[in-house]
């Protein structure tokens, strides 16, 4: 009797000491948006490995760990529909200015993109290496995008294939077509490319080489992507004077590849150009009602940043740019230039003439040690140093350099920033890396919308200047581009989805970065789990990297 006394009074203690928790973590008390813009409502959300468990009262459940979000938004994370952070995840796989953003996953590619690679054009990345140093371990973009993922990052990864890296594998530099061959090569590639898991084929055509490519080479490496339900995804010919015949590029490639387009950081640059923006829109609203699936994405400033070299004519790097750099330091060469700066040419894109003085242009990145003291100058005040004209200046920093020299260009109005904000069928991109105020970033300057971008979309315009509903904002931050890329189980709250979770309070988050001081982090992002493990707390990074490659939907399973 004693004996049984003993077992029942014992018997709760083997029971506590057997139990396991229900879930590994639980977030409770938050205001949960689900991602697809629809009202907001209270509950908890509970998490088990890499997996959305539950959603709704959790009450009596138990977790190993337990966030309290009482007062805060919880959603999805947040995808980056143009990403630049190829070279930064080798370096630091944090991710930090994106990921205190709530980016929980990175869409890199445009238009040029860290695979296929041949013997050439790894020498060719090799050479174009500047404060960032890396070993190319890798030759396809599947490999690239694995290797990120064993090495170890905080963020997921994706991209597409760039239509210029496949050009380069087999046409070279060139301003010339394939050959029935050659295109043959091209459309095996892209194919290979979308069989490892890439989104689709990218496009940079403002730039050469991608300059010299025609409509129908784009169709025909479409076409094989379509086959593989991929998104052709596109930085336009022209975001200026040939901004709407462009737009019109883009949709006969949707049209006769049969596949959904999207055009990268939509703008209208130049003081002439900003009235198109109206026309744009309503051209792409046609389109889609007509039943053609064309998006958008956009960065939230008035200024892009690109290569000092886009204020040269393209045809001047027919060959590459070691053959750009050698033809600028040709008298003749060097005064015809001047002139064809000062041009409002209609075959090319003219930001020197675009931006209609040369205290628009901030000079962002140098690769040589002896040029960094210029970083975050103009091109009109390192004129002045240097007591040479402006023109001359942009020449010899290129060829003094080596690299196209990475440089702001204050092109766009806010009134079309914030009129794009508003436009259903538009999501964001950062045109830039995602780093650290810290070690081989600060040689460099950079581009604010490195450290700030999307935190905008959700203070700057969603909060303080009402231009969306903060439902409205969360979805074209995650469901929306998830769904443009056809992605599985991401970009929603739902149970069985990948837990890429945010936690962060409305009325908090704000950006910091500034042109004159790019290297600050957004605050009011609380919390972030990428695929069930947390990677931000309080603020804080936790060192945690259970970033995975993310496949497009055209992957095939070796």
């Amino acid at each position: 009797m004693k004996k049984q006394l003993l077992f029942l009074l014992l018997l709760p203690v083997l029971c506590t000491c057997g139990h396991k928790s229900q879930y590994a973590t639980i977030i409770r008390n938050g205001l949960l948006y689900d991602g697809r813009g629809g009202a907001p409502f209270k509950g908890d959300i509970a998490l088990n490995a890499d997996t959305i468990a539950a959603m709704g009262n959790l009450a009596n459940a138990s977790a190993d760990v337990v966030v309290d979000a009482r007062g805060m938004a919880v959603c999805p994370g947040f995808i980056n529909m143009l990403s630049q952070t190829d070279e930064e995840l080798l370096v630091d796989g944090r991710s930090q200015s994106d990921l205190r953003q709530g980016v929980t996953l990175e869409v890199m590619g445009e238009g040029s993109s860290m695979g296929p690679l041949n013997a050439r054009t790894k020498k060719q990345l090799e050479r174009g290496q500047a404060d960032i140093k890396y070993p190319i371990a890798w030759t396809s973009l599947g490999e690239y995008l694995t290797y990120l993922e064993k090495k170890g990052v905080s963020c997921n990864v994706a991209s597409f294939v760039g239509a210029t890296t496949v050009r380069l594998n087999v046409v070279g530099e060139d301003d010339r077509a394939p050959t029935a061959g050659e295109l043959d090569r091209m459309r095996l590639l892209v194919r290979q490319a979308m069989q490892e898991g890439a989104m689709g084929v990218s496009t940079s055509l403002i730039y050469a080489p991608a300059f010299f490519a025609k409509t129908d080479e784009l169709i025909a490496l479409c076409q094989e992507a379509a086959k593989y339900h991929g998104m052709y995804i596109s930085h336009l010919r022209s975001e200026g004077n040939k901004l709407e015949e462009s737009v019109e590029e883009l949709m006969t490639i949707a049209k006769e590849a049969h596949i959904p387009a999207e055009i990268y950081h939509l703008k209208a640059g130049g003081m002439r150009n900003w009235g198109k923006m109206d026309g744009v829109i309503r051209r792409i609203e046609k389109a889609r009602a007509a039943g053609l699936h064309i998006t958008a994405n956009m960065y939230t400033y008035t200024a892009g940043a690109t290569g000092l070299t886009a204020c040269f004519p393209p045809a001047l790097q027919d060959g590459g740019f070691g053959a750009l750099r050698k033809r600028l330091q040709d008298p003749t060469v060097r005064a015809a230039t001047v002139k064809a700066m000062h041009t409002d040419a209609q075959d090319w894109e003219n930001f020197y003439y675009g931006v209609g003085n040369p205290d628009n242009i901030l000079l962002l990145a140098f690769k040589q040690d002896s040029l960094k003291k210029y970083s975050g100058k103009t091109l009109a005040a390192v004129a002045k140093i240097r007591g040479t004209s402006p023109e001359e200046t942009a020449m010899n920093l290129v060829v003094q350099d080596s690299t196209r020299v990475v440089t702001g260009y204050f092109m766009m109005n806010e009134q079309n920033v914030k009129k794009q904000v508003a436009l259903p069928w538009m999501s964001f991109g950062s045109d830039a890396g995602s780093m650290a105020p810290e070690g081989v970033f600060l040689k460099s300057s950079q581009h604010p919308r490195a450290y700030g971008n999307f935190a905008r979309v959700l203070g700057k315009y969603a909060r303080d200047e009402n231009v969306m509903p903060l439902q409205e904002a969360i979805r074209k931050l995650a469901n929306l581009p998830a769904t443009n890329l056809k992605l599985q189980k991401r970009g929603e709250l739902k149970v069985g989805n990948f837990a890429d979770v945010l936690v962060f309070d409305p009325a908090k988050v704000v950006d910091h970065a500034t042109f004159a001081a790019p290297h600050q982090y957004a605050t009011g992002m609380t919390h972030v789990f990428v695929n069930g493990i947390q990677v931000l707390k309080n603020g804080e990074h936790t060192g945690a990297k259970p970033g995975r490659f993310v496949k497009g939907p055209g992957y095939r399973r070796k």
